[in-house]
Formats: structure tokens, C-alpha cells, sequence
């Protein structure tokens, strides 16, 4: 055993770390950036967008909306995405993606900031909620080429005005709004949960391949340092 090999290993399990956790697609980012972005008040959002300076950062409070819908319980919505879709070669592929979207925002004592709701993609950490059948229960919505005893489910996304909310963005100008809105390279992210159960929801319940993935990070890293201090033994000898 040598420094370089321990190194080596070192810089290989971080590499097996690092590809573990982008098995989760641009899940794992929103997780990262739910972690780590800087939070400040609704305030000092609309500051920063006053100033024209971007700055990436979270937001805290409760969503308001004029303009809000009902769902089929009777709860006030100010966003609502429904996708079908069909099990094909083992993944689970849209056929049917909708959206049903009103003007909201964030407000934090008196001070509030508008949200961009046509920015939410990847961003959006709620609980889905998940109905599955088969093709033929579909009727004339299921596609032609699919045969009627395919697995399909609808996937309802929803975001209510009552709910208090986590919001990752750039706070901007445009026109004479203030909202939070994608920029500098990252996603507009808005989740209602909890840290713990939002990682839970981009992690899609799973829990092996979280711990495997740090597990090697943290032992990548432990190699890396001790490889290091090694080969400075070493060198100075």
C-alpha cells in the first residue's frame, strides 16, 4: 500500500459517491440547493430585486392568492399538475401532462413577493398524489399504440393557498412586479414539506442508495485526506 494507491482509491469512491446520488436525475439538485441555499426575508427578497443584483436565495411564508380554484375537496389551489402515464421497457413515460395555474405569492408578515408559477418544473416538492388502473380505464385518453392491459397511473401535483412554503429563487424585477422566478442556472424550487420528508419525496421513498452514496463520499473523502497527510509524511522525510 502506497499514498498514491490510497489517493486513488480516495478519489474513486468519491467518484462512486458522486454518481451514486446523480442517479437521481435533477432530483438530487433540488436537494443539494434545499440544503444549502442562504435564506432570507421576503424583505430583503424584494430588496434584491429592487437592486437589480441576482442573488439566488429561499424565502419563507405563507402563499396567498385573489385568484385561487377548488380542487374536488373543496381546497383552495393555486396550481395544479396532472400527468398520465404508461409503464413502457420498465420506466414510467408521460403521454399527458397539464396544468392549471393562477397568479400567487409569498407573504411574510406584511411583506410579500410574487412566485412564477410557469417556472416550476423539477422544482416542485409536494406529496403526489397517485391513481393507477390500466390502459383501457382511460378510454379514448389512453394513445392508440398502447395496449389496453398497460400499466398507467395519474399523477396529481397541487399547491394550496393555505399551505406555508419553502421558496428557492432569483428575486426580480419585471415590470412592476417583484417575483421569485429560475435564474442564474438553477430552478425555481417550492416545496410545502419539511426538510426531512421533502428529501424523502426526491429520494422517491428510497433509502439504500442515499446512505450507499454517502457512505462512499464519506470514505472518499477520509482516503483523500489520509492519502494526502501519507505522501506529506513521506515527502518531508
Amino acid at each position: 500500500m502506497t499514498p498514491l494507491l490510497v489517493l486513488a482509491l480516495g478519489i474513486g469512491a468519491l467518484a462512486a459517491g458522486a454518481f451514486t446520488l446523480r442517479t437521481f436525475g435533477p432530483r438530487f439538485r433540488v436537494g443539494r440547493l434545499l440544503s444549502t441555499t442562504p435564506r432570507v426575508t421576503v424583505e430583503e427578497a424584494r430588496a434584491i430585486a429592487e437592486a437589480g443584483r441576482p442573488r439566488y436565495v429561499r424565502v419563507d411564508g405563507r402563499l396567498d392568492s385573489a385568484e385561487e380554484f377548488e380542487d374536488a375537496e373543496h381546497r383552495p389551489l393555486v396550481y395544479r399538475r396532472t400527468r398520465l402515464e404508461a409503464r413502457r421497457r420498465g420506466r414510467w413515460t408521460a403521454f399527458e401532462d397539464s396544468r392549471e395555474q393562477v397568479g400567487f405569492e409569498v407573504r411574510e408578515g406584511l411583506a410579500s413577493i410574487d412566485v412564477e408559477p410557469r417556472a416550476l418544473e423539477h422544482g416542485l416538492v409536494v406529496v403526489p398524489r397517485v391513481s393507477a388502473g390500466v390502459a383501457s380505464d382511460l378510454g379514448n385518453r389512453a394513445p392508440a399504440d398502447l395496449p389496453p392491459e398497460t400499466p398507467v397511473r395519474a399523477v396529481i401535483e397541487q399547491i394550496s393557498s393555505v399551505e406555508h412554503a419553502v421558496i428557492l429563487g432569483v428575486p426580480t424585477a419585471v415590470g412592476d412586479r417583484l417575483v421569485m422566478t429560475a435564474g442564474l442556472g438553477r430552478p425555481l424550487v417550492l416545496t410545502t414539506l419539511e426538510l426531512p420528508e421533502a428529501m424523502r419525496i426526491l429520494t422517491g421513498g428510497q433509502t439504500t442508495r442515499p446512505r450507499v452514496a454517502a457512505g462512499l463520499l464519506t470514505a472518499g473523502l477520509a482516503l483523500v485526506v489520509a492519502g494526502a497527510g501519507w505522501g506529506l509524511v513521506e515527502a518531508i522525510r
